[in-house]
């Protein structure tokens, strides 16, 4: 069984072969998985390897990749799932920026998505491979971002009861609302992901200024 540094490596790797888009700054992807890989599994939270993690399932999860994301206010109107989005007060602007309360609104808010991304995985056959990278890539995101929390035990997790739960309530939904209800998981991940590449990026930048 792979660890979750493995499984991380793992799915770096997997994601990249997928057809994921380059870091920006990046000298070539095996590289980059090379050097991911390394930091991994010697648990060496780096800020770098968030960003480059973060930008990484970002770049996977864009949802025009995939075949469900056309748009209509029909499906944009049927949100009522209660995805984790990160917002003003959440402290990960650039103007109010709190490293404290955004690490943890981050590391919850990944920690939420993996019961969805576990839906869309077991739903969105076609993209299973792709969407099972996803989900352990922010599964590592997750737990190295709550690592880097000044009290990680302050950090919301769902209990596996509300997550047995939320997985239900998805798999009931009859199949011509299974493509809507992936459309919104993947749009919401996007745009979390594109917000929590701002803000670890932000971070780095304000603990390495001459970087």
């Amino acid at each position: 069984l792979f660890t979750g540094s493995l499984w991380a490596a793992a799915a770096l790797t997997l994601l990249l072969k997928a057809g994921a888009v380059p870091l920006p700054d990046s000298s070539g992807e095996e590289e980059l998985v090379d050097e991911l890989s390394r930091n991994l599994l010697t648990r060496s939270p780096l800020l770098q390897d968030c960003v480059s993690l973060a930008w990484l399932l970002h770049s996977s999860a864009i949802c025009e990749k995939f075949a469900v994301c056309e748009s209509s206010m029909e499906m944009l109107a049927s949100n009522n799932l209660n995805l984790p989005k990160i917002k003003e007060e959440d402290g990960c602007l650039l103007s109010g920026f709190n490293e404290e309360k955004c690490l943890r609104r981050i590391s919850s808010g990944l920690f939420t998505f993996q019961t969805y991304l576990e839906y869309v995985q077991e739903t969105f056959i076609s993209e299973k491979q792709k969407v099972e990278s996803i989900y352990y890539g922010t599964k590592h995101l997750a737990n190295t971002m709550r690592q880097m929390v000044k009290n990680p035990d302050a950090v919301s997790t769902p209990d596996s009861p509300s997550q047995n739960t939320l997985f239900a309530k998805l798999k009931t939904n009859k199949k011509w609302i299974e493509k809507i209800t992936i459309h919104l998981i993947l749009r919401d991940f996007t745009s979390f992901m594109e917000k929590t590449v701002r803000a670890i990026r932000y971070l780095k930048n304000s603990r390495n200024p001459s970087v």
